[in-house]
């Protein structure tokens, strides 16, 4: 969730996504929020569509992952409004290439993580 809430932040950047509120402290627990909002529709709503679309995905060859994540991350943003959070995603291209950057920046952010995990379960030869 940390890596998801930098990983907004670093979105944040790009045109059209905006964080609208000027404390840090309220930014940075609006970034948690968006995290948790994000994580949330992916892991419900993400699976749902590559079933319903899955002939969509081998017509495309993936690309319509793209297209796919853009669309939840616009409507993650849209959630977070409705559940007050001062976050939004002002389009398509927008949330196109913020999905990108979260996308990006979280993988790289967790790659840390998997290799401790890699460490513990295979041990070092001598």
């Amino acid at each position: 969730m940390l890596a998801t809430a930098i990983a907004v932040w670093v979105a944040t950047f790009l045109p059209g996504i905006n964080l609208l509120t000027a404390s840090t402290v309220a930014q940075v627990g609006t970034l948690v929020g968006v995290a948790v909002v994000f994580g949330l529709v992916n892991a419900v709503l993400k699976p749902i569509v590559k079933v319903a679309g899955c002939v969509l995905y081998v017509l495309t060859f993936g690309l319509i992952g793209f297209v796919v994540n853009a669309l939840l991350f616009w409507f993650a943003s849209w959630l977070s409004g409705r559940v007050g959070l001062p976050f939004q995603v002002t389009g398509f291209w927008p949330a196109f290439f913020g999905a990108i950057v979260v996308a990006v920046v979280g993988f790289v952010l967790a790659i840390p993580l998997h290799l401790r995990v890699i460490r513990k379960v295979v041990p070092a030869r001598r």
